[in-house]
């Protein structure tokens, strides 16, 4: 791990990135006190179903509610058209 100043890591910040892009660590400090730390970022691998549950949708999902349909064709929304 190294540590820079604020200066420092401003005038080198892609070096001080190709670095940290090969598993180093750098700490960056102001007045000798560290502020920040620059480390390489870690993906995660999806796994789809790695909380071991089964996801199944009802058969009825897709199936208007009456009550609700209802509610919007009986609404002023939706007014009724005169001839």
């Amino acid at each position: 791990m190294i540590q820079v100043n604020i200066h420092e890591a401003k005038t080198r910040l892609s070096e001080l990135l190709e670095r940290v892009q090969n598993g180093e660590h750098v700490t960056i400090a102001k007045a000798g006190k560290p502020i920040a730390e620059l480390n390489k970022i870690r993906t995660a691998k999806r796994q789809p179903g790695f909380l071991g549950a089964e996801y199944r949708i009802d058969i009825d999902f897709f199936e208007a509610d009456k009550e609700i349909e209802a509610d919007f064709e009986n609404s002023s929304i939706f007014p009724k058209e005169s001839k």
